[in-house]
């Protein structure tokens, strides 16, 4: 049983890294220990409570988890400090034994973090005192048993809201850990995530981001198609705009982009994963496609939606991507429709079977490729912006603070800036004609008035 007066008066620090996915996660319990007393602290104030929401996507990403929590805890002393998410699943026992962590929480057992952190949170009162010098209380389970789906739909201080739909990953593909720090793939009920949309809705949202690991796998629990999902979703009320996060090659149907491309409210935005533009690199990646698939994609959509905004992730320097292998899949995003490549570079993960491919890129080589990909990137996303210049767009505008610039986005995701002599804040929230002007001081938006 939660004992909820144990909680009231108290207040919280919450720090994310990682995916929308676990921003939604941790928004969402926030919402939860709000609703049992609990406020966020302001800059400065005493903190009673620190939940850490982590991320392994790579050796970068556990080098800042492990940073953030030491400094987390450093910050707060007398903290009561929760870490959870991937990298708590994958290195339990690490996290644990970093001194003044209290309670580390797997990917199966955050779906009852509050049931957990009330036990804990009990005990914690009982002693007085953490016992800094001790290892955490700590609870996971194998990836084989991670079951549980913890539902999120929440916006925390932006004005999207963030609606997971699925999580979860059963590609297993060489260079990923996810598999192992999420489980398999699981989802809820299309009806279920039709009552949250709804419930954003009565909130006031206009805008919805469908998240999950592999998204386009929604279906497994429940025997329903990720196309039946966003037919259902289109049909809510109130909500304006839908965007779906990022959707594998494979499992992006013609279907679905003929639906979107004639849909209500589903955005010609589209997220899609190709990691290399090398076939031999795809298949030592055991991506379940190749580049033939993925450029019938992107032209299939720029066919139905000539004004879509498409954003492609490449992933860099991977073992096994010989240097011919990289001017392969430059000389291949460099001949697509693309608006814009997310450019990682790779990272040994331990355990992966990425390790036993024999070539290995040097981290000089990692650098100037990922400098060569991003370069084209600003090339393709500057002239995407500039052949709207001039065009009447509506923009959905997100708060900004008193005296600075407010931002938004079109349907197409260009990204606008409206000077803070005409910011308003009634225009939080809210859907605008525009007229698109040029391009601001740093290229990164297009500026607007508003008449």
């Amino acid at each position: 049983m939660i004992n909820t007066s144990a909680f009231q008066g108290k207040t919280a620090a919450y720090f994310t890294l990682g995916c929308k996915l676990n921003f939604s996660e941790t928004s969402t319990f926030g919402q939860m220990l709000q609703g049992m007393g609990v406020r966020t602290a302001e800059k400065g104030e005493h903190v009673d409570l620190c939940l850490i929401n982590t991320c392994s996507v790579t050796e970068v990403a556990d080098h800042k988890c492990r940073q953030t929590i030491h400094r987390m805890v450093r910050e707060h002393p007398d903290a009561f400090v929760v870490v959870t998410g991937c990298y708590a699943q994958l290195e339990a026992d690490t996290v644990a034994r970093i001194p003044g962590v209290d309670l580390v929480l797997g990917s199966n057992e955050k779906a009852h973090l509050i049931q957990y952190l009330s036990d804990a949170w009990s005990k914690y009162l009982e002693c007085g005192v953490a016992d800094d010098a001790g290892e955490a209380e700590f609870h996971h389970v194998k990836t084989k048993d991670i079951t549980t789906f913890s539902p999120s739909c929440s916006r925390g201080n932006r004005t999207r809201y963030f609606l997971k739909v699925q999580d979860g990953c059963n590609y297993f593909c060489t260079y990923c850990t996810i598999p192992y720090a999420r489980g398999f793939s699981r989802n809820p009920s299309i009806a279920s995530l039709v009552e949250q949309a709804e419930q954003a809705a009565r909130e006031g949202g206009k805008e919805i981001v469908l998240t999950g690991v592999n998204i386009g796998d929604f279906g497994e629990t429940t025997h329903e198609r990720f196309l039946d999902l966003v037919k259902a979703l289109d049909q809510v009320q109130g909500i304006h705009r839908f965007r779906i996060s990022s959707l594998e090659p494979d499992l992006l149907s013609d279907e679905l982009i003929d639906y979107c491309a004639h849909s209500r409210a589903f955005m010609p935005h589209f997220h899609i994963p190709l990691q290399s533009g090398s076939d031999a690199v795809l298949k030592l990646m055991h991506r379940r496609y190749d580049t033939a698939l993925f450029a019938h994609k992107i032209h299939l959509i720029k066919e139905k939606m000539p004004d879509a905004f498409i954003g492609v992730d490449v992933m860099v320097g991977c073992r096994g991507e010989r240097p011919e292998y990289f001017e392969e899949c430059y000389d291949f995003l460099k001949g697509l429709d693309v608006t814009q490549l997310h450019v990682f570079p790779y990272s040994e993960r331990p355990g992966t079977s990425a390790l036993a491919i024999p070539y290995v890129v040097t981290d000089a080589d990692k650098k100037a490729r990922s400098k060569r990909l991003l370069a084209l990137s600003d090339e393709k996303t500057h002239a995407f912006y500039a052949a709207h210049v001039g065009e009447q767009a509506e923009v959905l505008f997100e708060k900004a603070p008193k005296g600075k610039v407010m931002h938004g986005f079109t349907r197409n995701y260009i990204r606008v800036e409206l000077p803070a002599i005409q910011a308003r804040e009634e225009y939080d929230n809210e859907l605008i004609t525009v007229r698109l002007g040029d391009f601001n001081h740093d290229k990164t938006a297009l500026k607007v008035n508003i008449e």
